[in-house]
């Protein structure tokens, strides 16, 4: 099933529960002096299951990039997501956490930065798989031997140079935003306080979401637009406009946003001091 399900689909076509042609020797280095121990191969029986594949570095990686997202249809982006999520964290007090584990997956939280991956041994070899989750990028490591200092931080190392000497991939673009929204983006003000329109994709913008009242508005009519979410969840908002179908202001549950502050001509609630300001 494993082969059936997973391995085939990925193009693991190398990973096996047994060496099925050539493979490395593995290895004990003796403590006190430079002299070898093969590690006999053998079936694990019940304990095959915590870490007995043989597999090559380009299947390894086929399957690091499993975790970066590249699921080949197998998994949901958001099951994925969910199996990364930290369940069990290696508190250190009174400093953020470092490790965790998921659902199958370790995770580590270098400096505020999420990855995801596992290490593995069975007698005579060592690997390890470590990817950056927010971008993708990812390095495998194998080696036949049974123990060594040499691992340890290799990923973390491996990371930094392809991070510095590998530059980001470039996102794909294009004009796709609807140009009839353009009377809409820009500045506004709800009395003195000013915030800022856009528009991200279908969505228009006050502010920046997440942050104070900040919040994204979807198209529900004709000049008519309901918040998603933060403060304005489920808010209507209304374009008003004046006789020349020019924008007069936004009617956001009552409160007025308007292209200069206090704007007389846009029916502010209370009114606005004929004198103006002074």
């Amino acid at each position: 099933m494993v082969h059936r399900e997973l391995l085939e689909p990925l193009g693991m076509t190398r990973t096996t529960t047994r060496p099925t042609g050539r493979a490395a020797q593995g290895l004990a280095v003796h403590p006190f002096a430079d002299v070898l121990l093969p590690e006999p191969e053998h079936d694990g029986g019940a304990m095959a299951p915590a870490g007995q594949l043989w597999t090559t570095v380009p299947d390894l990686a086929r399957w690091a990039a499993f975790l970066g997202g590249d699921t080949a249809g197998l998994l949901s982006t958001d099951t994925l997501a969910e199996m990364c999520e930290p369940h069990h964290v290696v508190d250190e007090p009174k400093q953020p956490w470092t490790g965790a584990h998921g659902l199958g997956w370790q995770v580590w939280n270098v400096d505020g930065v999420r990855y995801a991956g596992h290490g593995g041994s069975m007698p005579g070899f060592l690997a390890g798989l470590r990817v950056r989750l927010d971008g993708g990028d990812g390095v495998v490591t194998l080696t036949n031997t049974t123990s060594t200092t040499v691992m340890r931080g290799l990923p973390d190392r491996l990371l930094e140079v392809l991070r510095d000497e590998e530059p980001p991939a470039v996102e794909p673009w294009s004009a796709s935003g609807d140009a009839g929204l353009l009377e809409l983006v820009g500045t506004w003000h709800w009395g003195s306080s000013v915030t800022t329109a856009t528009v991200a994709g279908e969505h228009l913008v006050l502010g920046e979401p997440g942050t104070g009242r900040g919040s994204r508005f979807a198209r529900v009519g004709v000049d008519a637009w309901v918040g998603l979410d933060g403060y304005n969840t489920g808010e209507p908002l209304r374009v008003v406009r004046r006789a020349d179908g020019s924008v007069s202001h936004l009617d956001l549950a009552s409160f007025r946003f308007t292209r200069t502050p206090y704007d007389p001509s846009a029916d502010v609630p209370g009114g606005v001091d004929d004198l103006g300001w002074r």
